[in-house]
């Protein structure tokens, strides 16, 4: 009789614990100290500097200009292996150019190599009303020798080959150029950046020198209300 007593109390205590409901489970979050709020940072540290470099390179108004492409080719145990290399002006047409070289084995890639190095070597040159050059000037690479000089306004670019490239880039309108001696492209564009960086304006020479602006360029004969409106006009 007891048997049967304790069997009843069980199979009673078995269906109260089937008929009562499932505590809850504590849903805990995984990873939100460390990945989760490391992920997310990650992620926008990632997407700002994205939109940063797409802002950049929407605002990096330059001119580029591919001037030479040359095949380049190296003998190998198997046989040959080709490769490119890419001659790139670039400038801002506003008084500053420069000037590269990459070598790759596809062109594109030895054009952005080519590209990147010229943006990196960028020099400043002063230009006179913003559209020519200050004075005449010469130079000089191995066998290339290349002459610049001053025009007045509606003259153009007389220059050819990469010569016209730098001047386009750079922002002259009316320049004379005459270049003797090698057509490598190479040796021209070194040359042409030789003269381009002996460029002088009037406001830097004076003051060097300590003197104002109307001082010298009231010199040769011109009266001091010319020279001052030269002067005042006077644009680098």
């Amino acid at each position: 009789m007891a048997d049967e007593v304790n069997t009843s109390e069980a199979a009673a205590n078995q269906s109260a614990e089937q008929a009562a409901p499932a505590a809850p489970t504590e849903n805990k979050p995984r990873g939100n100290r460390g990945g989760g709020r490391g992920g997310n940072d990650r992620g926008g540290r990632g997407r700002r500097n994205d939109r940063n470099k797409r802002d950049e390179d929407k605002g990096d108004d330059l001119i580029e200009k591919l001037v030479h492409i040359n095949r380049v080719s190296k003998t190998v145990k198997g046989g040959k292996r080709f490769g490119f290399a890419a001659l790139v002006v670039v400038g801002d047409g506003t008084g500053r150019v420069g000037f590269g070289h990459g070598k790759a084995r596809e062109v594109p890639e030895a054009i952005t190599k080519a590209t990147a190095a010229a943006k990196k070597k960028m020099i400043r040159v002063p230009l006179k009303e913003g559209r020519t050059l200050h004075h005449d000037g010469n130079g000089r690479f191995g066998a290339g020798k290349v002459t610049v000089r001053s025009a007045p306004p509606g003259t153009g670019i007389i220059a050819g080959g990469p010569m016209r490239a730098v001047f386009e880039s750079l922002g002259v309108a009316d320049v004379v150029t005459k270049s003797v001696g090698t057509s490598n492209p190479y040796n021209m564009i070194r040359a042409t950046f030789e003269a381009l960086g002996e460029q002088t304006s009037p406001k830097s020479v004076a003051q060097r020198r300590g003197k104002k602006v109307t001082d010298l360029l009231g010199r040769g004969g011109a009266s001091e209300a010319e020279a001052k409106a030269d002067a005042e006009a006077l644009v680098e």
